[in-house]
């Protein structure tokens, strides 16, 4: 088995299953363990009895001793104790992949429901039974398993619709500054100046829905208006806040305004059984956005972040909630500030007591930090390469996060076949069980993706689709400060029309007080009787002669 290549040769009918044959196919191995064969070397014994448990378990596969695959050791990991969290890790193309879906199904089977990130685009095969051919039986087989193709009820999302499954998004106020942070790829400190932004936008009232309401938000803030508004909050300055301003515009120009608005995931539909009592696998589909790592690893944060707030306290369960699979974990980490890791352990700390299982999938130990890698009880560590000076470092770092143990572990790891991996667990009473190499289980359910016609129509026909499928935009910042800004502008042209009528009205004013003008000395003259007089005289010889004598015309 390999991450990438399936065990059946060519596919199956992609039609998503019922759950019904799932149930019937695992739910009786897993009830109770096969008793151990007296005839396993002492060491294979005493590791084999660490995961005799009596209660609900999963099996993972069977014990690998001295170079055989013991199929009378089964290795199993305890219902009960899938809310301790857990690693998954291994190089590319060791098996994660099909180990992931092994559990998933398991899990779905007795009534716990999963979510899986599918990357790569070859999960969603767990809708449909699986193909036998010569290597599943081979490895049924080799482990002692009873194989039956069996497919599982699931729904399919997708990140704002974008790609096959049920459209996906989050406020950006549901998102949260931290979060947020991440996605834009902010320092600390603009990190914190983009919290004091949410806290101003929360007390005016302003609604974060989309990347356009907390633009908008921003841009007002930095206008000659809103810059009064920067002393109200505090340690916010302008130039920080320009910062977040342009990274805005940069992240809505790589097309992730999608993501954010409404309708709001309500998280809790991951948590829903099919009819038959199956737990429903939820597949978040994300080939179309593999170049954006950091925003669908930070979302899938919001998705626990959400779970964890929403949910109420349960203790200690005797099946988890949800287990939560969080695939390329590296990527959640890459660069991630304090406050943000701090969140991260601590939701992941205190969810366990909510009924929610966590598993990171990642290729080595030092790709999760240590707080985090602290609360992970159980680990299926599969083969690690050890062709250079880091791979080398990285395997003596992953053999010294293992308890003791009878193998030489770190000729073991380099030596794992393909599914295959070195596994240990919490038992039932919450002590770390042996560590035990492990030839595991073939997954019952497809090992590769489904017809993509067949994955559409299965979104299509979900009760989820008409809730989520189309965007809503309502009234929110934007809309309210474009308004706020309309009527600054209509008031401001107002204002400035009243002072031009003043002027106008002043000038008027100004015009009839003024006195009139003092008659000229050549209107005086005119007027005069003397000139009236000399007018009628002009026909006159005298009066000609007078006239040129005023007007010095000359005299013929």
């Amino acid at each position: 088995m390999s991450d990438s290549e399936p065990i059946p040769a060519g596919t199956a009918n992609a039609e998503p299953s019922s759950g019904v044959e799932a149930g019937a196919a695992l739910t009786p191995e897993s009830a109770s363990p096969p008793p151990a064969s007296a005839a396993l070397p002492a060491p294979a014994a005493e590791i084999a009895a660490g995961y005799a448990f009596t209660g609900p378990a999963l099996d993972l596969g069977a014990l690998v001793w001295d170079g055989k695959c013991l199929p009378d050791a089964q290795i199993r990991i305890p219902l009960g104790m899938l809310n301790r969290h857990g690693l998954v890790a291994g190089a590319t193309g060791t098996g994660k992949t099909k180990t992931l879906q092994l559990v998933a199904e398991q899990l779905a089977a007795q009534g716990v429901p999963v979510f899986l990130a599918d990357i790569k685009g070859d999960i969603s095969g767990v809708s449909a039974p699986g193909q036998p051919n010569a290597r599943v039986t081979q490895r049924a087989s080799e482990v002692g398993q009873e194989w039956r193709a069996a497919g599982f009820p699931c729904e399919f999302y997708a990140l704002g619709g974008i790609g096959p499954g049920i459209p996906l998004r989050a406020t950006v106020t549901g998102f949260g500054p931290v979060l947020l942070a991440k996605c834009l790829q902010l320092n600390q400190t603009q990190e914190q100046s983009l919290g004091l932004i949410f806290h101003y936008a929360d007390q005016k009232g302003l609604e974060l829905v989309d990347l356009k309401d907390l633009r908008a938000v921003v841009a007002f803030l930095t206008s000659d208006e809103g810059k009064q508004e920067l002393k109200t909050i505090g340690g916010l300055s302008t130039a920080t806040a320009g910062v977040i301003l342009r990274s805005l515009t940069a992240f809505e120009q790589q097309g992730m305004s999608d993501f954010f608005g409404e309708p709001e995931f309500d998280s809790s539909e991951l948590l829903r059984t099919a009819p038959d009592g199956c737990g429903l696998v939820s597949v978040l589909e994300l080939p179309a956005v593999q170049d954006k790592p950091h925003l669908f690893s930070t979302f899938l944060m919001w998705l626990l972040a959400d779970l964890f707030q929403d949910l109420p306290e349960v203790g200690d369960v005797e099946k988890p909630k949800l287990v939560f699979f969080f695939d390329e974990a590296h990527l959640l980490f890459n660069g991630a500030s304090k406050a943000f890791l701090e969140a991260i352990t601590q939701t992941v700390r205190l969810i366990r007591s909510k009924g929610v299982g966590v598993f990171f999938v990642t290729q080595t130990t030092k790709d999760v930090p240590s707080d985090v890698l602290a609360q992970l009880g159980n680990r299926v560590q599969h083969a690690l390469r050890a062709f250079t000076p880091d791979d080398q470092k990285a395997l003596k770092s992953t053999v010294k996060t293992f308890p003791n143990s009878a193998y030489d572990l770190e000729e073991l790891l380099t030596s794992l076949g393909t599914g295959e991996a070195v596994v240990t667990v919490l038992s039932e009473n919450g002590a770390p069980t042996p560590v035990a190499a492990t030839r595991l289980r073939a997954p019952e359910s497809l090992m590769g993706p489904v017809e993509a016609g067949a994955l559409d129509k299965a979104v299509k026909e979900s009760a989820l689709y008409a809730r989520y499928a189309d965007a809503v935009d309502r009234e929110s910042a934007y809309e309210k400060l474009t308004a706020r800004e309309a009527e600054t502008r209509a008031r401001k042209d107002a204002e400035a029309a009243q002072v031009v009528e003043k002027k106008e009205q002043t000038a008027h004013r100004a015009d009839r007080a003024k006195p009139k003008e003092e008659t000229s000395v050549v209107d005086q003259v005119v007027g005069s009787g003397v000139f009236k007089s000399l007018a009628r005289s002009v026909g006159t010889q005298l009066g000609r002669e007078i006239s040129r004598s005023l007007f010095g015309t000359r005299r013929r």
